[in-house]
């Protein structure tokens, strides 16, 4: 018999989402509860958004806080890698050198 865990996200007593790894399990948990922070944020600002557009923006925005975050100025963007320079691209675009064959050994035979 195999034994295999599973972790369950739960809100309101349904199951959301089923992971097998706690930690993806754990951000997904986080990820609802940042979006219901911000949906309860949207429904007190006296915007006039319908319930729907307030939940779908509050996951729209917990599924892309780093992009929000670096948008508020609250963390800088990652540097962009540095640009390849032509002999990099050259070095990259050339076939790997084939390996030699080792010589094989001759064996004396005996007599």
């Amino acid at each position: 018999m195999a034994v295999e865990t599973r972790f369950v996200v739960v809100r309101g007593g349904n199951e959301i989402m089923t992971f097998a790894d706690k930690k993806a399990a754990d951000e997904y948990d986080r990820m609802l509860d940042m979006a219901d922070n911000l949906t309860q944020l949207f429904s007190q600002s006296g915007l006039e958004l319908t319930e729907k557009l307030q939940e779908d923006l509050g996951i729209y925005l917990a599924k892309n806080r780093e992009e929000v975050l670096i948008s508020l100025l609250a963390k800088k963007r990652p540097p962009e890698p540095a640009p390849k320079t032509v002999e990099e691209v050259r070095q990259a675009e050339k076939p790997a050198p084939k390996k030699k064959k080792p010589a094989k050994k001759e064996t004396k035979a005996a007599a």
